[in-house]
């Protein structure tokens, strides 16, 4: 895929990795809508960008859809759109409560999905979709078992989502990075993150996610 000038979403745009996403994008001459709850930083991103902003929580009903006809309506049309949102609960199971089960479920699975479903019904052939799951859905850890199931959910929701979309000849990618320096494990919705090794820089993952869109040589073995 040429990069430049294709009309791409980034949602979570305000997190680590998703400015991260959005940057390398805008570098190689991609026209990048970006959305996220944090209108502040938003509009920072969009600055750097030069692109247009929808500040939304993604988890609220309709609002998947509502952000991929947004995003196609101010780039007219869709090509790449890559759902980078997303939110981790530290602690045992016997300590979770309804409530931040719900919230990992909400963001991490059901709403990956809700945008899948959009740009099923935005993109044209030859459009990508990516879900940034993570390292978790292939080595689930003690301490984040429903971060783990969430991320796994989205792993194999994506590649049953990609034998679908092959019919019409559009690229899912699930994209399963590991630790990175991203900051969210100093913002979860539960719990404390134990003792951490410093993670990756965040900027090489993007990079190599962006190259795997554009398919500039074989992906790394995190995305499929």
């Amino acid at each position: 895929m040429e990069m430049n000038a294709t009309r791409t979403l980034v949602i979570g745009a305000t997190g680590g990795f998703g400015s991260q996403v959005a940057r390398s994008l805008a570098s190689r001459g991609a026209s990048v809508a970006v959305s996220g709850r944090d209108a502040e930083r938003l509009a920072q991103i969009a600055t750097e960008v030069n692109g247009p902003a929808r500040a939304g929580d993604v988890t609220a009903p309709g609002v998947p859809d509502e952000l991929v006809a947004w995003a196609a309506g101010e780039l007219g049309g869709l090509d790449v759109v890559v759902m980078a949102a997303g939110a981790v609960a530290f602690g045992p199971v016997a300590e979770l409560t309804d409530d931040v089960l719900r919230a990992v479920m909400a963001l991490d699975l059901i709403a990956p999905i809700q945008v899948a479903r959009a740009a099923a019904n935005t993109l044209g052939e030859g459009g990508v979709i990516v879900q940034v799951s993570a390292i978790v859905a292939d080595q689930p850890m003690a301490g984040l078992a429903a971060y783990s199931a969430a991320k796994a959910g989205l792993t194999a929701f994506d590649t049953a989502f990609r034998r679908e979309m092959r019919r019409v000849k559009v690229r899912v990618l699930d994209a399963r990075p590991p630790h990175m320096e991203t900051g969210l494990a100093t913002r979860p919705i539960a719990g404390a993150a134990p003792g951490l090794a410093a993670g990756a820089d965040p900027r090489e993952y993007a990079d190599a996610l962006v190259a795997a869109i554009a398919e500039d040589g074989p992906a790394p073995d995190w995305i499929t």
